[in-house]
């Protein structure tokens, strides 16, 4: 143990959740058991979506399933039938891996079936993790637009009996995509700005934008190589709307002494004002624009949502 350094996290375990079910060995040979579990996991899944619906992150909204069949595809697991002020609505499901990360590959493959169908106005890509360059967005076809969504899944969604069937659930939240703008400075860096969250409400057919007070923190990788997000900048934001706003337009300091405060008790020290000025706030460091960089921006709600958006800069 070294005394002289600071811990940022207090004790935690690791636990992890393992399938010991019984497989008789002619079974693994045959490659049936693996069949079997996925098409198990499949069946949770729909099982709970259909009764807990998806939930964007605003109380008391969440676009509820009435039915949902399971269908015969490789990128399209399901279709599901939700009601909305049109009438009912159709949506297909993308269920990611049970142990993985939803890939860009696999969800293109579900866009390209779904447009190819023309017949949804909605593609749900259900996942526990995501790749850093998916994105929600709007997709036109000949036969209309649809909309690709991100869904969380609850970790619990892993293991048979641990998830309820219950509507107040949030066993499947959808991830809103950051609003992040580069402005270009006059010294040939760029400097990325939050502007907030936007939030695709399903029930309303509307996208919904998060105020910038909404967000905990966020994160800058200044160089992102495609793979691994490596963590360049770190920035606390949010607190009271109102403050916030005031705190914008230089009228008080309030909110950002209040969220100075409550890092300090954290991380039980004192932090200099000048040395926060540089942690708080929604626009980052300068970077140098260089042709062919890449900066990815994972931004964290303060309801424990993630969500990563990927700019180039030229």
């Amino acid at each position: 143990m070294d005394k002289g350094k600071l811990r940022v996290s207090g004790p935690f375990t690791v636990e992890t959740l393992q399938g010991l079910d019984p497989t008789l060995p002619e079974n693994v040979q045959s490659g049936k058991a693996e069949v079997d579990q996925l098409s198990q996991f499949y069946d949770r899944v729909c099982a709970h979506l259909q009764s807990a619906g998806i939930k964007n992150g605003i109380r008391n909204e969440n676009a509820v399933f009435t039915r949902i069949n399971p269908l015969a595809h490789e990128a399209l697991h399901a279709e599901g039938f939700y009601t909305t002020d049109r009438g009912e609505a159709k949506a297909y499901l993308h269920i990611g891996p049970q142990f993985g990360t939803v890939s860009k590959q696999a969800v293109n493959e579900a866009a390209k079936e779904c447009r190819i169908r023309g017949d949804a106005d909605w593609l749900v890509i259900l996942g526990f993790r995501f790749d850093d360059d998916i994105e929600n967005r709007d997709i036109a076809t000949k036969h209309g637009s649809f909309i690709v969504t991100k869904v969380r899944m609850h970790d619990d969604l892993l293991q048979e009996g641990l998830v309820k069937k219950d509507k107040k659930a949030a066993s499947f939240v959808t991830i809103g995509e950051p609003d992040v703008h580069a402005e270009k400075q006059r010294d040939g860096t760029v400097v990325v700005e939050i502007r907030g969250l936007d939030i695709y409400d399903p029930i309303r057919d509307e996208v919904k934008p998060r105020s910038v007070a909404d967000i905990a923190y966020w994160m800058v990788d200044d160089d992102y190589d495609g793979s691994s997000f490596i963590v360049r900048q770190v920035f606390f934001c949010g607190g009271d709307k109102d403050e916030f706003d005031k705190w914008k337009r230089g009228l008080s300091d309030l909110v950002k002494q209040t969220t100075k405060r409550k890092v300090e008790q954290t991380l039980k020290v004192e932090i200099d004002d000048e040395a926060f000025d540089r942690l708080y706030g929604f626009r980052s460091h300068p970077i140098p624009a260089k042709k062919g960089r890449r900066v990815a921006v994972r931004v964290v709600s303060q309801f424990g949502e993630e969500s990563t958006k990927i700019i180039g800069l030229g």
